[in-house]
């Protein structure tokens, strides 16, 4: 940080801002970062917090933003004993959520084999959503993890590349790679254990008169496959646009994803509820990191590193009810992904509707 002026003496203008961001880190350290052993007294207290809601008539699905991270994964923050192997750990996982929303993914694709063991390992009611791969929604993505369908048709010196992006490609293999991701959903479709492919797209996607092409063509690639569809930049949302988006994704069947995500930053979101397709609502719930969010360099565990608070829950209570009202499911992904926050996060929810419908 900058603390002097030109002069060489104190800013005291400067050091105000310095000293406020200091404070409110710090004060986020100790309420929304307090360690996975407080965030586990706070989990071992909920073994009987539902997970799967019903109101009206209308279903609402509590889960977290995958079931593999390292810092999940720890020993003793939430695996039993015996529940080690990739298998134990979703078989776990399914035994105490309805819904996952699958990460890998965006890395790289996955396979039909792979989507099947999935499906093979969690219950016939449990849901899958599935974030689409980083090519599809424009983002870049490491070559090297491509399928070798892909890689091999790469030229030589794009081949081993750790950031290739969809305008180095070829037209053919820019369609293949969405053709490999649609035909892995496939397992999860014919379980009925799919719930969304998620496009996130990202911050640099802003709208314009190329923006609705962009999305049909999306819809026209994954055919009937459901959709649901995050924007990262505030611009979607103002209040000139806003029913001009939700009006497309009706038309294209794609839902719109309501986010929690830190408010006051230049890409920050604004919290605006609407459901756009009649089978599902999908709220992300990813912390409140304002000094991060958006900042390059910032890593995902770093910017996603937040555990909620009752109050911050409770806001949400009356915006998930009224999203049930209208939709026949509502998904709530907590994507709050350090260690143990999430999964305590989603657990703290469920209790609280639990509470509020009774």
């Amino acid at each position: 940080m900058r603390f002097f002026g030109m002069t060489g003496a104190l800013n005291p203008k400067v050091l105000r801002v310095d000293t406020t961001i200091a404070a409110r880190v710090c004060f986020r350290q100790m309420t929304h970062d307090p360690g996975t052993p407080v965030a586990g007294e706070r989990l071992a207290s909920l073994d009987s917090a539902p997970t799967r809601l019903r109101r009206a008539g209308h279903e609402i699905l509590l889960g977290t933003a995958g079931w593999t991270d390292k810092t999940l994964t720890a020993k003793g923050v939430f695996y039993p004993r015996g529940s080690g192997s990739p298998e134990g750990r979703l078989r776990y996982y399914a035994s105490r959520f309805p819904l996952v929303e699958v990460d890998m993914s965006y890395y790289a694709i996955p396979d039909p084999d792979m989507a099947s063991s999935w499906a093979d390992r969690t219950p016939a009611d449990f849901t899958f959503n599935v974030k689409a791969h980083a090519l599809m929604t424009g983002h870049g993505t490491d070559a090297r993890r491509l399928p070798p369908l892909i890689r091999d048709a790469l030229p030589a010196h794009l081949a081993n590349r750790p950031h290739l992006v969809p305008a180095d490609m070829s037209y053919e293999l820019r369609e293949a790679v969405w053709r490999l991701f649609a035909a892995a959903m496939q397992p999860l479709r014919d379980a009925g254990k799919l719930g969304a492919i998620l496009l996130q797209y990202p911050p640099t996607l802003q709208p314009s008169d190329r923006t609705p092409a962009i999305l049909r063509r999306a819809r026209e690639r994954l055919a009937d496959l459901p959709v649901a569809v995050e924007f990262r930049h505030p611009s979607w949302l103002a209040p000139r646009m806003r029913e001009r988006v939700w009006s497309l994704l009706r038309d294209l069947d794609m839902t719109y994803v309501v986010v929690d995500e830190p408010q006051g930053t230049r890409s920050s979101v604004p919290i605006v509820p609407a459901v756009t397709t009649p089978a599902l609502a999908v709220v992300r719930m990813h912390g409140r990191v304002s000094e991060l969010w958006g900042a390059k360099g910032a890593s995902v565990l770093e910017k996603y590193r937040y555990l909620y608070d009752e109050g911050e829950l409770t806001e949400w209570i009356p915006t998930i009810l009224e999203l049930a009202e209208n939709a026949e499911r509502v998904h709530v992904v907590f994507n709050n992904c350090y260690a143990n926050y999430g999964v305590t996060n989603a657990l703290e929810m469920g209790a609280l509707l639990r509470d509020q419908s009774a």
